[in-house]
């Protein structure tokens, strides 16, 4: 029997999955103590997408309210993510940058870290982890999983014995975000990884867009994971990872031990769950098993942006035909890892093939740097014909023309205009006028109204469906007027 650890994903990857990265700090600050005390042995909490949203989508303060909730649970390690190679959205950031990102986040709480590349730049992961030892950090280098012809086992096990010899690298992190990976798979996978991790503990994430990763968790403890990635059961399932709470229930019956307290599973997953019915927000989310998903691989938070994009051009019908398609270009693509940003430009892509008619007729800036190699070394060779077609879009000479600069951190300084890193932060993430209109919008909410009932419900569904300029609803409990 083993000892079974757990980090909690629910205000990070439970809230990107199905939230869209809208956790403002009021929404978790009641319960982020008792979160503090369940027992885990890390939350994770951040990354630079979140910050963004919380700039632009928000109009709040991403590191007054990172400062809240850090405070708020002193007992236990904060995480925070990092794409080793960029922190604002698909561009590639400077090193120097990455380097800024990484010590304002330590000096704002964090003290946990997992770094990933889905191309696997290991010597920029390794350098990212040297900076987060300068705080004393602990550090999880990321495996990204994905199936294809040319990920294979030996594939992930040279990664692992590359990651693993960093003395600054404490952990593995075998993170499969279209959650397809099975028994069959990781019966040789795992202890491939595990034959060159050098001893050091295999954590595990997967999302469960399939509605088989709860028996994945079960399946990899047996291959010696030590480690699972769950979230407060609201904020669990459908693209997002598996239940503490049906985890715990698990292991207890197969007679493994945990450390977390159970008495307060519920009054979080009671927060969480009235509070995403108050904001308009998914939860208790379930997924039936699609063998699409196996072939396009999308994460679940990639299916609302696609969904949007063919939305805009009145073709919302099409969204099978797009995930068909996905399959195609991240066949053609090389076969990427559908995580960001590979996953964003892959749909993307295929949305634009789809929507104009013509297969790379319209070609991403983004995917011809990523053609051009500014992301790393592609896992398999681009299609010939495709890069033909890629290379020939119009702005593929001047994006050649101009590969990405390695300023220093001076020089950033001076390009953004200050000499405070939470500030330069900010300003690469975003232009000037969203954090004016983030500021502009006062000080950060440490409470969110739960304005939730049945009735309330009802009334939120009355004025979807009512066309009438005015409706009258009297009942026994409740008498509504609406008018236009």
């Amino acid at each position: 029997m083993a000892h079974i650890e757990f980090l909690d994903e629910t205000m990070r990857d439970g809230q990107q999955a199905l939230w869209g990265m809208r956790m403002q700090a009021g929404m978790a600050l009641p319960v982020a103590p008792m979160i503090d005390r369940t027992g885990f042995r890390v939350i994770d909490l951040t990354g630079s997408s979140m910050f963004e949203v919380m700039i632009r989508t928000c109009r709040e303060d991403p590191w007054a309210g990172l400062d809240l909730l850090t405070q708020a649970m002193p007992r236990t390690k904060i995480r925070g993510g990092m794409r080793s190679n960029a922190s604002v959205t698909f561009q590639v950031t400077p090193d120097a940058l990455m380097d800024a990102w990484m010590r304002q986040l330590n000096r704002h709480g964090c003290r946990s870290f997992w770094i990933y590349d889905v191309l696997f730049n290991i010597d920029k992961m390794h350098r990212l982890a040297k900076v987060a030892k300068e705080f004393g950090s602990e550090v999880a280098g990321s495996i990204m999983f994905a199936l294809s012809p040319v990920h294979t086992d030996e594939y992930y096990a040279d990664k692992a014995d590359k990651l693993s010899a960093s003395p600054d690298i404490d952990t593995i992190l075998l993170y499969d975000t279209g959650g397809v990976l099975e028994k069959e798979r990781m019966k040789t996978l795992i202890p491939a990884i595990k034959s060159k991790c050098r001893g050091k503990p295999i954590e595990f994430h997967s999302n469960n867009i399939l509605g088989q990763s709860a028996k994945a968790y079960l399946d990899a403890i047996e291959l010696g994971v030590s480690i699972l990635h769950t979230a407060s059961r609201p904020m669990a399932n459908g693209p997002s990872v598996p239940s503490t709470e049906i985890m715990v229930h698990n292991i207890e019956l197969l007679g493994h031990t945990h450390s977390l307290d159970k008495s307060l599973f519920k009054p979080v997953a009671d927060h969480f769950e009235k509070v995403g019915k108050a904001a308009g927000y998914l939860v208790n989310q379930s997924n039936e098993y699609d063998i699409l998903a196996i072939h396009h691989q999308v994460p679940g938070g990639m299916t609302g942006t696609l969904k949007a994009q063919l939305e805009k051009h009145g073709m919302s019908h099409r969204l099978e035909e797009v995930f068909r398609e996905t399959a195609v270009v991240r066949k053609e693509l090389g076969y990427p890892g559908m995580a960001t940003p590979f996953s964003q430009l892959v749909g993307i892509q295929a949305v634009l093939n789809i929507v104009t008619g013509k297969r790379y007729g319209t070609v991403p800036d983004e995917v011809i740097q990523y053609a051009a190699g500014y992301y790393g070394q592609t896992v398999a060779p681009i299609d010939a014909n495709v890069l033909d077609k890629i290379m020939s879009a119009p702005s593929a000479k001047q994006i050649l023309a101009s590969p990405p600069q390695q300023p220093t951190i001076e020089e950033l300084r001076k390009q953004y205009g200050t000499d405070n890193d939470d500030e330069l932060i900010l300003r690469a993430l975003v232009p000037q006028a969203d954090i004016e209109k983030m500021r502009a919008a006062g000080p950060i909410k440490t409470t969110y109204p739960l304005l939730s009932s049945p009735e309330l419900d009802q009334v939120a569904r009355l004025m979807k469906m009512a066309k009438s300029p005015v409706v009258q609803l009297k009942m026994e409990g409740m008498s509504v007027e609406l008018s236009r």
